[in-house]
């Protein structure tokens, strides 16, 4: 397995951005800002990452497919054409993004129709044109798993990849995204193997978070840091460790300071449970 995380390095040169991911101990890492047309950075970032061993694990495109406007709609999935191109001249193990929402004012909101039929056929038109777009050789193009839209648990996510029917379309698994209600929460180990079993050949990289149910009425749950939470590391990193290949858990939505304290808890339940992560050149 692969640790990683989204750092922000306060650096513009890639050997210094690589760098600082080997010595935190991660051996994954978000692809840094870049565009396409930045061909020699594209290059350095690339061969850096490389030297330290540190796997570019996801390109991220982060807009709304779904936008209830179709010039915003058009011009959303062109960008993540563009990133799917980058990513696989990079050689990050992936595009992500979310299939989107219709809601007027929020990319990534809920809303009524973000189940519908409506708004699964529409992702697998986006999903298809994407993909054939760029016909990439390496990066797989991947929707991150949600609460409150398309997919939104193991099924769905089975039937999109049915429905797209294209083998560079893969899975971006997010278990805490999909953990919406009690009975996932209480039993997300069972959860979790639900979601390995069905969708493992096709997991290219995972996020690493925390939930936690809170004591007040309605439901309130809430994304912690890993380790303050319900969430069954001891399964989730079993399971993982069991896919082809060094899949990268990417740690995110934490303050810089927070990190450490993350990255020493997953680490820590790994060695309890006799796993362990890939660790890069230059590692502290």
């Amino acid at each position: 397995m692969r640790l990683g995380a989204s750092l922000e390095t306060g650096s513009e040169d890639p050997e210094e951005i690589a760098r600082t991911y080997a010595i935190a101990g991660y051996s994954a890492a978000v692809c840094p800002p870049l565009w396409l047309e930045q061909r020699e950075r594209i290059r350095a970032i690339r061969e850096a990452f490389h030297r330290h061993d540190v796997v570019l694990a996801e390109v991220g495109v982060w807009n709304n497919m779904l936008h209830p406007d179709p010039d915003h709609r058009t011009a959303n999935v062109e960008a993540n054409i563009h990133a799917l191109a980058l990513a696989d001249e990079v050689g990050a193990l992936c595009c992500v993004n979310i299939a989107g929402s219709f809601h007027p004012a929020r990319w990534d909101a809920p809303h009524p129709r973000n189940l519908s039929e409506e708004a699964f056929e529409l992702t697998v038109q986006n999903v298809r044109r994407i993909v054939d777009s760029v016909m990439p050789k390496r990066a797989r193009y991947t929707l991150e798993t949600m609460p409150w839209m398309i997919p939104d648990s193991a099924d769905s996510y089975l039937r999109l990849i049915e429905a797209v029917d294209r083998p560079m379309f893969g899975v971006h698994l997010d278990p805490v995204n999909l953990i919406n209600c009690p009975s996932r929460y209480y039993d997300n180990a069972g959860f979790l193997r639900e979601c390995f079993a069905k969708l493992g050949p096709w997991i290219v990289s995972c996020h690493g978070k925390d939930i936690l149910l809170r004591e007040q009425l309605t439901v309130h749950l809430d994304e912690v840091r890993p380790g303050l939470g319900a969430l069954n590391y001891n399964v989730f990193l079993h399971e993982l460790s069991r896919l082809r290949g060094d899949v990268p858990l990417i740690l995110e939505h934490l303050p810089p300071e927070e990190y450490p304290a993350a990255r020493d808890y997953v680490v820590g339940v790994a060695t309890q449970a006799g796993l362990s992560f890939h660790t890069p050149r230059g590692a502290a």
